[in-house]
């Protein structure tokens, strides 16, 4: 597949590492030549400096017989632009465009996409997968990280194991002995920063960050086999107010939970902005680091603290702060993903990376065969793939024990019909059964030939 992607920043290089990691052929277009020179000489893509929405730079980057177009600069009106060029001159079929404000967002504007006005197949909103992102978070305080699939039927769970774990030092095979009936499956485990894919005979440790894949019904008895209580989250501090914090106080303000949330916001516009925006929620102005302001908003008794502010540091800081005040737990927006290893020495107990969020999000509408739903993992190392099998797929046919899977991959869950099944040996996949399975990167091409037809992306 022949793609271009506008934008070489941490999104667009993202992407081009994922795609050009699968043998298509990849071109990074983007203003700013030492992003271009960046992405060329470290994967292996081709470049061109320039505006992504002139013509005749997307005619140099290949436009005339391009498959798919990704536009993610900075700047929302050149990723719409280029995608009506590509559209109207070049006729690329298919057009992915990250649009960040929120004024083009509103449903009442979806007309604005059409074929017909601008033809945008695909529209990536990194506000509002980062809210969503959070919003799970806060839904599962027990866990570090969280992922619905198969129609809301299945989690992936992040957990982090402590001491008093009780399945510490037991190999993963004898859980399953253990607990037969729970449908639950370790796929990933972090150990020392390094993620795998765990053989049955490996054990959990202490420390450990597992990722287990659960049906929706037995996610608190998971949790509890890992040593974690759901725990209601009746008060949230929400630490900036911008356009992710005004959507999560939003949607909090909206659920059945009645949730009471408070917003600390320093810029006074901004701050009015939520206030008027929002009807129960509490808007506080000023610093989210101010101690003073921290226990005005009451942090000390509330059930979590987010920070969304649009600086990493900050939103770290603000966590650590938290958590000294008495906060149970506290939550980071974090866009440096090599600030990761810092969360838990600093008693951060959860983060959210944009980044990955907007790469899985693009990812889902780019992958062969009959993809669902893609989830990236860390920064970028896994990945979970949930998909269709078809009628003339490699696995059709075949149990589980008997398809060739690679040693860094493992099945989560199959979905027959409108029931979901923990994998064994025995389990036939048949066309139209739904499997998800994590794969470390380097897997997911042969997870991805598995699982396709022919090469067909559409």
């Amino acid at each position: 597949m022949k793609v271009i992607i506008c934008g070489a920043g941490q999104v667009g290089w993202q992407i081009a590492r994922h795609l050009s990691g699968e043998l298509n052929d990849v071109t990074v277009v983007d203003s700013n030549p030492e992003l271009v020179r960046r992405a060329t000489e470290t994967l292996d893509v081709q470049g061109i400096a320039g505006f992504a929405s002139y013509p005749d730079v997307l005619d140099r980057a290949g436009a005339r017989d391009a498959d798919m177009i990704i536009a993610a600069t900075h700047s929302d009106e050149v990723n719409m632009v280029t995608c009506q060029v590509a559209h109207s001159v070049f006729s690329i079929n298919r057009k992915i465009a990250r649009l960040r404000a929120q004024s083009y967002l509103h449903a009442i504007y979806s007309d604005l996409y059409r074929r017909d006005h601008l033809p945008i197949d695909v529209v990536i909103s990194p506000e509002r997968e980062v809210a969503n992102a959070a919003l799970k978070r806060l839904r599962a305080p027990a866990t570090f990280d969280i992922e619905t699939f198969m129609d809301g039927r299945a989690q992936l769970l992040g957990v982090q194991v402590d001491e008093g774990c009780p399945v510490v030092n037991t190999p993963l095979r004898q859980l399953t002995d253990l607990f037969s009936t729970l449908r639950a499956v370790v796929v990933g485990i972090r150990r020392e920063g390094t993620l795998f894919a765990p053989e049955p005979g490996d054990q959990v440790f202490a420390g450990d960050q597992v990722y287990v894949f659960a049906h929706r019904e037995d996610v608190p008895r998971t949790l509890e086999v890992m040593g974690k209580t759901q725990t209601k989250q009746d008060r949230v501090v929400i630490v900036g107010g911008g356009n992710v914090g005004l959507t999560v106080a939003s949607a909090l303000e909206k659920g059945e939970a009645r949730i009471r949330a408070r917003v600390i916001e320093r810029d006074r516009a901004r701050a009015e902005i939520a206030a008027e925006a929002l009807e129960r929620t509490i808007v506080l102005h000023g610093d989210g680091l101010d101690a003073a302001l921290l226990h005005e908003a009451g942090v000390g008794q509330a059930d979590a603290v987010i920070s969304l502010t649009d600086d990493d540091k900050t939103n770290m800081l603000a966590a650590v702060r938290a958590k000294a005040e008495g906060a149970k737990m506290s939550i980071a927006l974090v866009n440096d993903p090599t600030l990761s290893p810092l969360m838990e020495p600093l008693g951060i107990d959860a983060y959210i990376n944009p980044r990955a969020t907007t790469v899985s999000s693009i990812l889902r509408h780019v992958r062969h065969g009959r993809v669902r739903a893609v989830y990236s993992i860390g920064d970028a190392e896994a990945e979970v793939i949930e998909a269709e099998v078809m009628g003339t797929s490699p696995m059709a046919g075949q149990r589980l024990r008997d398809i060739d899977f690679p040693e860094g991959a493992l099945v989560g869950a199959v979905m027959k019909g409108d029931k979901v099944m923990r994998p064994a040996g025995a389990l036939r996949i048949d066309e139209g059964d739904v499997v998800a399975i994590f794969a470390m990167a380097d897997d997911v091409p042969e997870i991805e030939r598995l699982m396709q037809v022919s090469i067909d992306f559409f």
